[in-house]
């Protein structure tokens, strides 16, 4: 659920509300009861989460160490070849 930022026109109070996407604005302060708005916010980042697959060139000329830790001889570390080195 997102989270929004207020602010209230008659006290000055401002504040963070979760709710739904598809929840109406709210309308009134909680603390004086007067009208509020809704601020326009920078957001907030995304982190992503798992195994980290998809972070690196998965291409036909991408490295294999970096998909399953051993280039395509077989080797812990990067060979020279080209399909280890990223090449064509």
């Amino acid at each position: 659920m997102p989270t929004y930022e207020y602010a209230c026109r008659v006290c000055g109070r401002q504040f963070e509300q979760y709710q739904s996407m598809t929840e109406a604005p709210l309308a009134a302060c909680p603390a004086c009861g007067g009208e509020v708005r809704r601020l326009v916010s920078g957001g907030a980042g995304f982190i992503f989460k798992g195994s980290g697959q998809g972070r690196v060139n998965t291409g036909s000329h991408s490295c294999s160490l970096e998909q399953t830790g051993r280039t395509c001889c077989g080797r812990n570390e990067r060979c020279g070849e080209p399909s280890c080195e990223g090449g064509s």
